[in-house]
């Protein structure tokens, strides 16, 4: 008998206790439980691996959702699905191809995200924030996925809107221990019936700031808006918030009507996840941080470099205590962690003479992100620093303002040129350009530029060379993805 079969002959091996999830199905969906899900009618017997919404994105083995909007309509697009691969398409008219046909697409989405959260048996984390909620997201993943063994889920990219959360949920196995979902707004009313799809047992609130103040009108406004997710918490859950904003108190007579259980994070003496130290690397890389939880200190790296990520490690902390989950392993997956494309991913690029940096923030900007992305770059060093910066939107009458604002953190940063892209830049152009700037310290030179190809221009003009830092920041509308890829793909 080989070793093999001995192995399987053991009875203890035989007796290996198995657990509820380990009898469920590997694939995500079956043509029958969308079906119940949806109320619909499947054409026929299939699996799915995966839920998509965008043709292009479709990967072999998806269910396409062929969504209707105002303005486009997915079922013009369902051959070019089927041909990248899918197996099947929730459809409100017959087609040729393996399908389950129901009334109204979006109503499926919304009972398929239902479905996928009733059956699995997974911790699901909800979060928002004016600032860092894509990242503190990313790093709630890593640490439950490496503590869980690769049984964390979580919404890629920026899905957190409307249709995005939805579509995160519905993406979600049956053998999933967590779920994390990221939950985004531009107008009032927005939080709440996204929390109401999640329904959390833990909501996160990472910052407060003036994102969206044209929408909101104040940060009063913002930080109720924001609050809006604790309606949709489990009862019993945990509210994550930031002891050190202003609206703390706010924040936390929300949180407790709801029922919550508070962990508040920052450096504030009345915060339960407390900084006690952060010795930030000399290069402007890792952090060391410690922290006091409760009765428990803990001592931890942080791999993203810059302050704002020493405050989003303690949201991170507070969100897999309150969890009751592995510390130890957060730790581990914070002193991982790389930076994500479009929100501090750093690149070595070619420039006279060697390698430059480039940091990657070309995804969003709000007055607070400016700053702490700035800040990030002063204490990178470098022969020389760069700051391409593109205009922050939505910030309605305040915009002129938060835009002039920026010439104090430029020069803090010690930049030696800025390329200011957009007409809403105008103030800050004015600002630097004003004869009377010499108070800002040393003469910043600097190009404005209408979009990113003048931008470009403007760069490839100045001469980037060997050990200069390069800060790429603006709104994602802006297009300053454009100027990254251009400098990353030389190489």
């Amino acid at each position: 008998m080989s070793m093999n079969a001995h192995a399987f002959a053991d009875p203890r091996v035989r007796a290996w206790p198995t657990a509820r999830r380990d009898r469920l199905q590997l694939a995500l969906w079956s043509a029958q439980e969308i079906a119940d899900a949806t109320g619909g009618v499947a054409s026929g017997e299939f699996q799915c691996s995966g839920v998509e919404m965008d043709s292009r994105d479709v990967r072999p083995g998806d269910l396409f959702i062929a969504l209707k909007g105002e303005e486009m309509d997915g079922h013009r697009f369902i051959d070019n699905a089927f041909a990248a691969g899918a197996a099947a398409a929730i459809v409100d008219r017959p087609i040729d191809w393996p399908h389950v046909l129901v009334e109204d697409t979006t109503a499926a989405l919304h009972a398929l995200a239902a479905a996928a959260r009733t059956r699995a048996d997974a911790k699901r984390i909800g979060v928002t924030g004016s600032v860092g909620k894509t990242g503190v997201k990313e790093a709630i993943f890593a640490a439950l996925d490496r503590s869980s063994r690769g049984q964390a889920h979580r919404s890629v990219r920026s899905y957190n809107n409307h249709v995005g959360v939805p579509l995160s949920l519905a993406r979600m196995g049956a053998r999933a221990k967590y779920g994390v979902f990221e939950m985004g707004m531009n107008h009032a009313g927005e939080i709440a019936p996204l929390a109401d799809h999640v329904r959390p047992d833990v909501a996160v609130i990472t910052t407060i700031a003036p994102a969206h103040i044209e929408n909101l009108g104040t940060m009063e406004a913002i930080a109720d808006e924001k609050a809006e997710i604790f309606k949709g918490l489990k009862p019993g859950g945990a509210a994550i918030i930031p002891a050190d904003s202003e609206h703390f108190e706010r924040l936390r007579r929300r949180a407790e009507a709801a029922g919550a259980e508070v962990f508040s994070f920052g450096r504030a003496d009345h915060a339960r996840v407390r900084l006690l130290d952060a010795i930030p690397a000399a290069n402007g890389g890792a952090s060391l941080v410690t922290a006091q939880i409760d009765d428990t200190r803990l001592c931890y790296s942080v791999a993203e470099p810059g302050e704002h990520w020493i405050a989003n490690s303690l949201a991170v902390m507070a969100t897999i205590y309150a969890l009751g989950a592995d510390l130890g392993a957060a730790g581990i997956a914070l002193g991982e962690m790389g930076g994500l494309k479009g929100r501090g991913a750093r690149h070595s690029i070619l420039a006279a003479g060697g390698r430059a940096t480039l940091i990657d923030e070309s995804y969003n900007a709000n007055p607070a992100s400016m700053r702490a992305t700035l800040a990030q770059l002063g204490q990178t060093p470098a022969h020389r620093r760069v700051a391409v910066l593109g205009a922050m939107r939505e910030l309605g009458e305040f915009g002129p303002a938060f835009h002039e604002q920026l010439a104090e953190p430029l020069a803090q940063a010690d930049v030696d040129f800025a390329v200011l892209v957009g007409e809403e830049m105008g103030p800050l152009v004015t600002r630097l350009g004003n004869a009377g700037g010499n108070i800002l310290g040393k003469p910043i030179a600097f190009a404005h530029c209408a979009g990113p190809a003048e931008a470009i221009a403007a760069l490839e003009e100045f001469g980037l060379v060997a050990s200069d830092a390069i800060l790429v920041k603006g709104s994602n509308a802006v297009g300053l993805g454009r100027l990254v890829d251009h400098f990353v793909s030389r190489g």
